[in-house]
């Protein structure tokens, strides 16, 4: 598996760019900002992406959404609770921000849920329901990593205080879906520093608490 971890637009998002090593193709995971910068990556990995993740739909983690579907021809994929109507209130909202300049964002080829999986040639990636952040959020498992969205962080939890978060959702997902992964799962958050389920389940301040 070839994996690359870019640091995006004013928020500090976290884009993953994984790949198969034999067949040079892959996905891009939550393309929050910097289109150029990610399609740059792309290009230097020598990779075909054919399919978009996106963890939840808030603004930081899709913003390069469609200008990177559009040059790659890639499908756009996301949790069906974060579907055509969660869209357009995000897209509503991002291009009141932008003066307009956003533009409407494309619609989901495919709608996950909890179970899927996500086959490209040789990877295999497990949809991970994990809502709380928001209401589709999605956490991708597969290859000995998870890419928990901002689900869960080094040594924190996604905020909760956005309208459709849930504190109660959030932590049932991290006990009930993250911290039953093999301690040496990589954990690939949406924002910050890589971890271990292993170590979030021995230092998280907020899981260790409880």
């Amino acid at each position: 598996m070839i994996l690359k971890s870019l640091v995006v637009g004013p928020y500090a998002s976290n884009c993953y760019i994984v790949g198969s090593e034999s067949t040079k193709r892959g996905i891009i995971i939550d393309p929050g900002a910097e289109a150029g910068t990610i399609l740059k990556a792309v290009d230097e990995m020598g990779l075909s992406i054919v399919l978009i993740v996106v963890t939840h739909t808030h603004p930081d983690h899709i913003s390069a959404l469609k200008a990177v579907k559009e040059k790659t021809g890639a499908e756009f994929a996301l949790h069906q609770a974060e579907g055509e109507g969660a869209l357009r209130m995000v897209s509503q909202m991002l291009g009141s921000m932008m003066a307009g300049s956003f533009g409407k964002l494309p619609k989901p080829e495919r709608l996950l849920k909890d179970g899927d999986i996500i086959d490209i040639d040789d990877l295999h990636f497990t949809v991970l329901h994990t809502p709380g952040h928001s209401p589709g959020g999605i956490s991708l498992f597969g290859h000995g990593v998870v890419f928990s969205g901002d689900t869960l962080f080094n040594f924190g939890i996604g905020r909760t205080d956005f309208p459709g978060c849930s504190y109660a959702q959030l932590m049932d997902s991290i006990h009930n879906k993250l911290m039953t992964l093999p301690d040496e799962t990589i954990v690939y958050p949406g924002h910050g520093p890589e971890t271990t389920i292993g170590a979030e389940r021995k230092m998280n301040p907020f899981l260790t608490s409880l």
